[in-house]
Formats: structure tokens, sequence, C-alpha cells
């Protein structure tokens, strides 16, 4: 049986028959009253893994940019331009929200 970490898009999503994920539930990022506004710098264009990585110390929690900012992030990837303002969770805050 799969099981994902506290750090993947798809820790809350159920696993069918053993094999096969069911429907995607969305792991909400909250706002908090820490975050950042943070504007994307050019070397982090389409590379959310890389911002990921220099901010919390892992690439895998990419994904966290997008579910913070589903407003202006509809694509996790190609809307990662030189020049957007997001909001960033703070590191600490992440950690507990996601429990890892």
């Amino acid at each position: 049986m799969a099981s994902y970490s506290s750090s993947s898009p798809w820790k809350n999503t159920p696993i069918i028959n053993n094999n096969y994920l069911g429907h995607f539930k969305i792991r909400a990022v909250p706002a908090e009253s820490d975050d950042y506004l943070y504007e994307i710098e050019p070397q982090y264009t389409n590379r959310p893994d890389l911002l990921a990585y220099d901010l919390y110390g892992s690439s895998k929690l990419w994904w966290v940019f997008a579910q913070r900012n589903m407003d202006t992030i509809k694509d996790p990837v190609f809307d990662m331009q030189a020049g957007v303002q997001i909001f960033v969770p703070k590191g600490p805050s992440l950690r507990n929200l996601l429990g890892i």
C-alpha cells in the first residue's frame, strides 16, 4: 500500500484498492499572520523547487507556493515568473502546519 510523506501534496489523497490514488484532496496552506510578501527573483523563474529548497531546505515543498497563492499561481511551474509577488509561509509555521 502506498503512503505519502508529510511533505507531499498527495498526503491527504486516499488510496483506492491499494493501487490507485483517489480524487486529489488539496492540502490547504492557509494565510498566517507571519507570512511575508515575496517578489520572485529571476533565478527562480519556472523553478519553484529551487525556491523551496532555498527557503525550506527541501525541494519537495515546491507545491506550497501554488497552494498558498491560488489567486496568483494557476500553474505551479510556469506562473513562477520573475517579478510576480507571492505570499510565502515562514519555515517554522509551514513545518508545524504540515507536521514535519
